[in-house]
C-alpha cells in the first residue's frame, strides 16, 4: 500500500481545445510525455454510495488499486489522500475494501463504470528537475451499452510542492486564456456516470431558518455527527494521523450526548438502544485516544524537561500499549456489528424517529432542552466547596460538556446567543480537561515508577510525574475564573 496526498485543480475543456505553450512562466523547465492510453473500470454500490461520499476505488492494469478519499478541505484545488494497493482487477483487494467500508457499510460493491482515456502530461521541473507542476490533458470515452459512448474532455494541474500561487495563477490564467473553462472540481468517476439528475449527499445538512421545527434541529444535529464519524473512519484505519481518532471519538461523544439533550423529542426506546451501541464504540475509540493524549503530553514534557532518552522505556511501554488499543479498535471496526451501526445512523441522520412534540418551533422547544444541562451544571458546580475533589472537578468536566453540546446544536437555531454560552463552556472545559490529563498523567507514572523501581525510566517517570502535579496545583487556581464566566446570567438568559 502507498499513501500520498493528491493535489490538484481541475479545469474542464472543449472537444477541440489545444494545449498551449507554458514556456517562460517564471523560468521552469517544461517535459512533454508521449501519449498515453488508460483503460479504468470503476467500483461502486448500486445506489452510488462512494460517489455520494465523494470517494472512489477504481483499477487500472498496470497500476494496481487506487482508493481516492474525500478532499480534506474546502480550497480552490483538490487536496485528498489517495492510496495505492497492489493486485490485479479480479476483485477489488480486501485492505482497499476495508479502506472505504464506512462509506460502504453492508451493501455490496460491482462494476459501477469503465472508461478509457487518452492522457497527454506536460510537466514542469525547477532548474533542480524537482517537479513544480503538471498539466494533464485527457480526453475520455465511456462506452454505454447500446447508447453511443459519452465523451468529455478536462484538465488537471497537478500541484507539486515546490509550486507557488502567483505562478499557480499564471499557469491557470495561460490555460483558460487557451479556452479552458473555469476550474470544476467535480470528480472524473462522477462526470462519467453522468447521472440523469444530480447526486445528492447520502446525508444531506440543511440550514434551519426561522421556521425550522424541533425535529429539523434534531436531524441537523445527528447529521453532522454521523457525518464526522463516516468521513474520519478512514482516518482512523491509516493510522497516520491521531486526530482522526480524536475527530470519531468526538462525534461519537456529542450524538450520545444530542441523544440526551433531544430526548424528549425521540422516541425513548429508539435513542436508548442507539445510545447504547455508541457507548460500545466510544469506549474503544476512547482508550487508543486517552493513549494518544497521554503520549503526545508526555513527549512534550520529556522535551522541555531534557530526559528523553532516560524516558524512552517509559514511553515505549506507553506506545506499546496505545498500540494494542488501536488493533482492538481495528478489529470491531472490521466486525459487522459496527457497518451494522453506521447503517442505523446514517438512518437515524436521515430518519430520526420522532415524537409528537418535534413538529414545535425548535425557538421555542430547543432552549428548554438545553436549559437542563445547564441547570444541572450550574447547581452541581455551585455546590462545591472551596476544595473540590479532582474526581468532582473531572464530573464538572463532562457536565460543562454536555451544557457545551447542547448550546452548539442549539446554535443554528438560535445564533450568537447559543454561541457565546459554547464558547464560554468551551473555555471552562478546557481548563478541566487540561487538569484531568495532567491528573491521569501523574497517576500513570507515578504507578509505572512503582512497578518498576530501579530499573532504566524510573526516575525520568517520576520527574516527569512531579512536573504532571505541579501542573494540575496550577490549573486548579484556575477553573473558577472560568467557571465565573460561564455563570454570567447574561449568557444564559436565552434558554
Amino acid at each position: 500500500m502507498e499513501h500520498s496526498p493528491e493535489r490538484e485543480l481541475k479545469l474542464a475543456a472543449t472537444p477541440d481545445f489545444r494545449m498551449p505553450s507554458i514556456y517562460g512562466l517564471v523560468g521552469p523547465v517544461v517535459r512533454q510525455a508521449p501519449p498515453e492510453r488508460n483503460e479504468t473500470t470503476y467500483y461502486d454500490t448500486p445506489d452510488l454510495r462512494l460517489a455520494r461520499w465523494g470517494t472512489s476505488l477504481r483499477h487500472r492494469p498496470g497500476e494496481g488499486w487506487t482508493v481516492k478519499l474525500p478532499p480534506e478541505r474546502d480550497a480552490p484545488f483538490l487536496v485528498r489522500p489517495e492510496i495505492v494497493f497492489e493486485g490485479d482487477g479480479a476483485s477489488p483487494p480486501p485492505a482497499a475494501v476495508e479502506l472505504v467500508r464506512a462509506f460502504v457499510r453492508t451493501a455490496g460493491l460491482q462494476e459501477s463504470v469503465h472508461m478509457t482515456t487518452i492522457r497527454r502530461r506536460t510537466e514542469m521541473h525547477d532548474a533542480e528537475g524537482r517537479l513544480i507542476a503538471g498539466v494533464v490533458d485527457d480526453a475520455v470515452s465511456v462506452p454505454n451499452g447500446s447508447r453511443p459512448a459519452a465523451a468529455f474532455r478536462e484538465l488537471e494541474v497537478e500541484i507539486g510542492d515546490e509550486m507557488t500561487p502567483d505562478l499557480l495563477d499564471a499557469l491557470v490564467e495561460r490555460l483558460r486564456q487557451a479556452g479552458a473553462g473555469a476550474p470544476d472540481q467535480t470528480a472524473k468517476y462522477i462526470r462519467a456516470l453522468a447521472p440523469a439528475t444530480p447526486l445528492t449527499p447520502e446525508i444531506p445538512v440543511a440550514d434551519l431558518g426561522p421556521e425550522a421545527t424541533a425535529g429539523d434541529a434534531v436531524r441537523r444535529a445527528i447529521a453532522l455527527s454521523v457525518i464526522r464519524l463516516i468521513r474520519h473512519d478512514p482516518v482512523v484505519r491509516l493510522d497516520l494521523d491521531s486526530e482522526g481518532v480524536h475527530q470519531a471519538r468526538v462525534a461519537t461523544r456529542r450524538l450520545r450526548s444530542d441523544l440526551r439533550t433531544f430526548r424528549p423529542l425521540l422516541d425513548a426506546g429508539w435513542s436508548s438502544a442507539l445510545r447504547d451501541e455508541l457507548r460500545w464504540l466510544a469506549r474503544l475509540l476512547g482508550e487508543v485516544r486517552d493513549g494518544d493524549v497521554l503520549l503526545e503530553r508526555l513527549r512534550r514534557s520529556a522535551a522541555a524537561l531534557a530526559v528523553d532518552e532516560p524516558a524512552a522505556p517509559v514511553l515505549d511501554m506507553l506506545q506499546a500499549s496505545r498500540d494494542a488499543a488501536h488493533a482492538t479498535l481495528l478489529d470491531a471496526f472490521r466486525d459487522d456489528r459496527y457497518a451494522r451501526l453506521l447503517d442505523r445512523l446514517v438512518d437515524a441522520a436521515n430518519h430520526p424517529v420522532l415524537g409528537p412534540d418535534a413538529d414545535e418551533p425548535a425557538s421555542e422547544v430547543v432552549p428548554k432542552l438545553v436549559h437542563r444541562p445547564w441547570h444541572r451544571l450550574s447547581k452541581r458546580a455551585r455546590a462545591l466547596g472551596d476544595h473540590p475533589t479532582d474526581a468532582q472537578l473531572h464530573e464538572i468536566r463532562i457536565r460543562t460538556k454536555r451544557a457545551r453540546y447542547a448550546a452548539e446544536a442549539a446554535a443554528p437555531v438560535l445564533g450568537k446567543q447559543a454561541r457565546g454560552f459554547a464558547h464560554a463552556a468551551a473555555r471552562l472545559q478546557d481548563v478541566l480537561g487540561e487538569l484531568n490529563d495532567a491528573v491521569v498523567a501523574a497517576t500513570w507514572l507515578d504507578g509505572w515508577a512503582a512497578q518498576n523501581a530501579g530499573a532504566a525510566g524510573a526516575d525520568a517517570a517520576s520527574t516527569l510525574a512531579a512536573a504532571e502535579r505541579s501542573t494540575a496545583e496550577e490549573l486548579r487556581g484556575r477553573w473558577q475564573e472560568a467557571w465565573q464566566a460561564l455563570a454570567d446570567p447574561k449568557l444564559s438568559a436565552w434558554m
